[in-house]
């Protein structure tokens, strides 16, 4: 059976985005990247939905054109989610997809990742997509939940709070790692549960 990962990045107050703020935050590091482009080297099959797909394929196609703003760390991660197998869970995209190694999905994402997950050979990770991280969370198809978390508390600017919805989830810790000396790893096995101890069905 194949193991899937939600990996997310985030604030320490838990949000993935903010007004104005730069991608990464502006604080992504050489080890942090270095990381990554390590991790996309791993056979993962990435999964996504329409709005992650939109952002990052646009991303990957501005950094391959050499367009401004991107360091040559950032611009060569993302030219590599072009090689890396993905699937798009969407039913406002239309066959086929412009960005290579792309499979859409127009059906139920849920009943569609179970099924890879019995069949599929290599392993699997989100990419971006918080509401398809919580509907996997909360369907417990999740056999890891990992977690960058960087050193910022956005409580006046940030946006796209993650753990909003999410049940309750108790989490195994399984790694930790600091990069660039700021930014924290976190990796868990997580396990869905009804609520707090002495309250649970």
């Amino acid at each position: 059976m194949a193991q899937l990962t939600v990996d997310l990045i985030i604030t320490l107050d838990g949000c993935a985005s903010g007004d104005g703020w730069p991608g990464w935050w502006g604080l992504e590091g050489p080890e942090y990247l270095a990381w990554l482009q390590q991790e996309a080297g791993k056979d993962y099959t990435f999964l996504m939905g329409a709005n992650t797909y939109r952002l990052m394929s646009g991303m990957s196609e501005d950094a391959a054109a050499g367009a401004a703003g991107y360091s040559e760390e950032e611009g060569a991660s993302l030219t590599g989610l072009a090689a890396v197998p993905k699937v798009v869970f969407s039913s406002t995209l239309k066959a086929p997809l412009s960005w290579p190694n792309s499979q859409l999905v127009a059906g139920d994402a849920i009943e569609a990742v179970r099924q890879l997950k019995q069949t599929h050979a290599g392993p699997l990770s989100t990419l971006g997509s918080l509401s398809l991280c919580r509907s996997l969370v909360a369907a417990d198809l999740v056999d890891r939940f990992r977690l960058v978390v960087f050193p910022l508390i956005t409580g006046r600017t940030g946006s796209e709070r993650i753990y909003d919805g999410y049940p309750d989830v108790a989490l195994e810790l399984v790694e930790s790692r600091t990069f660039d000396g700021r930014l924290q790893l976190l990796e868990y096995i997580p396990h869905v549960i009804g609520g707090p101890p002495g309250t649970r069905p």
